[in-house]
């Protein structure tokens, strides 16, 4: 079991630099998941923590040990990937002992190994088995079990629910979660997948162009997200964002309404007079307000039942948004409805920076 640290991490290919002097700190026992679009250095990070890829600058300590020079086989870290990379002419059993095998393991402990890790996944119907007659969901185990037996320091996960139907990704990523309490073994897991990031993690790291954009708990990052990007990858349907500028009894849009935001939005909004700036509201912060003052009068375009609740589109001027309703409310294409932000769930931005002001 062991933290890991890094300070100013730079990776490079030839001339392009994918990790910008990284500092992140992981303590020991976290699950820490790695989030962002494709290309944003999540999987790098996750090669050179592993071994995979040699450090350009900075330094990267495993627990008290800085493993920069250290190689993959020597740093006590088990990957588990996204095509499970199982030997397909073994067994499940002969997968799981392969390299402890390798170590010169006695057998009898190698059988206890595989049979505990086995018994906790439960994998033990199929040891056996080869891996063309498991499902997906099945193999995925196999490869974390494999991983297991071995008792590393850090589990590392490379995206290993992206070949899982929607019901299995619930499945296993929710084993995962139980293994990480289980285990308390530091994991580091990577997905574009912000829904499996908010789930799982008992923080988040978002990742944009090699660069930490905000660290935090799954709450944190979602309720203060530190700027525009981070408001709008974390969140499923996005946070809603409008051009605003400053009125006295509240902002005003770019279609030239007035929308009333409580005291706190529009005292900060006040301070930064003259600049533009962007108003945030996520689609469960509206509220149909029909009689509340500077509540938005807006057209439905679509409409998306969910069930258990409601996704209605509408535009303010040339914006898109998204409010999440009461499925009661039964909307219907064409429906003029108003709608009010949560005074005290609105965000305002700087547009120039993107910087969080509130």
């Amino acid at each position: 079991m062991a933290s890991i640290h890094t300070r100013g991490l730079v990776k490079k290919y030839g001339s392009l630099t994918v990790l910008h002097g990284l500092d992140l700190e992981i303590p020991d026992h976290e699950l820490v998941v790695l989030v962002g679009p494709s290309g944003c250095g999540k999987s790098t990070l996750l090669r050179v923590l592993a071994g995979l890829e040699a450090i350009d600058e900075g330094d990267l300590f495993i627990g008290e040990d800085r493993v920069n020079d250290i190689p993959a086989a020597k740093r006590d870290i088990a990957m588990v990937f996204q095509d499970y990379a199982l030997y397909p002419h073994m067994t499940v059993r002969q997968n799981m002992a392969f390299a402890l095998e390798m170590r010169g393991m006695a057998r009898g402990e190698i059988k206890e190994r595989v049979e505990k890790a086995a018994a906790l996944l439960a994998i033990e119907p199929y040891l056996d088995r080869r891996p063309k007659a498991l499902s997906g969901g099945q193999r995925q185990r196999v490869a974390m079990g494999r991983a297991i037996v071995r008792n590393p320091r850090v589990f590392l996960f490379d995206e290993p629910l992206s070949n899982l139907d929607a019901r299995l990704r619930t499945q296993v990523r929710a084993e995962i979660k139980t293994l990480s309490q289980q285990l308390r073994t530091t994991m580091v897991f990577v997905t574009h997948d912000q829904v499996e990031a908010m789930t799982m993690a008992d923080r988040i790291v978002v990742m944009k162009s090699g660069v930490i954009q905000q660290v935090g708990s799954p709450e944190d990052v979602y309720e203060t997200p530190a700027n525009l990007f981070v408001a709008g990858f974390i969140g499923s349907p996005s946070m809603n964002f409008f051009p605003a500028s400053v009125e006295n009894d509240g902002l005003k849009l770019a279609d030239g309404r007035t929308v009333a935001v409580g005291d706190r939005v529009q005292a900060a909004a006040t301070a930064h007079r003259g600049k533009p700036l962007i108003l945030g509201v996520r689609p469960e912060h509206f509220r149909v307000a029909p009689d509340a003052a500077g509540a938005l009068s807006v057209e439905i375009t679509l409409v998306e039942p969910l069930g258990s609740d409601t996704l209605i589109h509408f535009k303010v001027g040339d914006a898109e948004a998204i409010a999440r309703v009461e499925p009661d409310l039964r909307p219907k294409v064409g429906d003029v409805i108003a709608l009010a932000p949560s005074p005290e769930k609105a965000h305002l931005f700087e547009e120039k920076s993107g910087a969080l002001i509130c």
